[in-house]
């Protein structure tokens, strides 16, 4: 396994995420990212709340997407090893369509995950390069996964589902919205522990507060920003225009629509988790896929309970 080119595939809500990556010295490197915007949580997600198609138009664009990959794939001679959907085709009504779509256009039949599968690869992908003792936060399209190893749990609460309801700047509306979401949610075992963010949401946010104009990971990978930090970004980007917004770095192929309710959602689950601080991490569910799965824990074996009339025989044995 060691230096050969190993590949995942996440398709999201949102974005289709590529990598290319290598053991090296029992590390995982990577060799080559690519996003695509997708954004198949436009089609699932109705008023009414029932499942939804994937349109035509939706499954022809991923899969012209997907070609692209195969075809880097090819090129490089990497091993693509899984290809995952997630909360979009959770919920979409033609789900065996649109695999087999995927599966003639990649030549790998794509698994669909659930929000605690998510959470749970996303969590390990952050902890073999950071430790453990974190929490990790993982705001996608449609979706939010955190995770702290030993809990993990997905709220229905995404930055694309967010813009579909409440437009590009969330209103007084917004309060209304975070209440709802967080109706059910524990964030027991959770509060004042190290926070990572991961997802489109958090690369987008460092690469303004950088002002990076290219993706780099190095660059990213462990960038601690205050909630203080977050506020000044979202006021910056909530100030200009859509046509300025989309110009920022990060902010291309759409992102500029949705990244506002991506950092609106972010700061109410930071408040909710308790930290004044975050750090961002390019990891996610796609590097997860590629570590060997963790030994399960062993169960203790359970103390064999003793009836008195047994106790109480033995008792006399040890008299006699």
């Amino acid at each position: 396994m060691e230096n050969k080119l190993i590949a995942t595939v996440d398709i999201g809500s949102h974005s289709c995420l590529m990598l290319i990556a290598a053991f090296e010295e029992g590390k995982l490197v990577p060799k080559l990212q690519k996003a695509e915007v997708c954004r198949l949580g436009e089609d699932v997600y109705s008023e009414d709340g029932e499942p939804c198609p994937i349109s035509e138009k939706k499954i022809k664009e991923l899969c012209d997407i997907m070609v692209k990959f195969r075809m880097d794939l090819h090129a490089l001679g990497a091993n693509l090893q899984a290809v995952v959907m997630t909360e979009a085709m959770r919920r979409a009504s033609n789900q065996e369509e649109v695999l087999d779509a995927v599966e003639k256009a990649i030549w790998v039949r794509p698994q669909i995950i659930s929000g605690e599968q998510e959470g749970k690869l996303t969590y390990r992908s952050v902890k073999e390069w950071h430790g453990e003792d974190i929490v990790t936060v993982d705001i996608g399209g449609g979706s939010t996964e955190l995770s702290n190893g030993e809990t993990t749990f997905s709220i229905p609460v995404g930055a694309l589902k967010m813009f579909k309801e409440m437009g590009p700047i969330p209103g007084p509306e917004y309060k209304k919205f975070v209440k709802e979401a967080f109706k059910d949610v524990s964030f027991k075992g959770m509060t004042k522990k190290q926070v990572f963010l991961i997802g489109g949401t958090g690369t987008a946010l460092a690469m303004v507060y950088l002002d990076k104009q290219q993706f780099d990971y190095k660059a990213i990978e462990g960038l601690e920003l205050t909630i203080r930090d977050l506020e000044a970004v979202t006021t910056r980007i909530s100030n200009l225009s859509k046509e300025l917004r989309a110009m920022l770095p990060g902010l291309e192929n759409g992102r500029h629509e949705v990244i506002i309710c991506g950092l609106f959602w972010l700061k109410s689950l930071l408040e909710k988790l308790r930290v004044e601080s975050f750090k961002i991490s390019t990891a996610g569910l796609r590097f997860g896929l590629l570590y060997p799965p963790e030994p399960e824990p062993e169960e203790k074996p359970k103390a064999k309970r003793v009836p008195p009339w047994m106790k109480k025989a033995e008792s006399e044995e040890d008299k006699g």
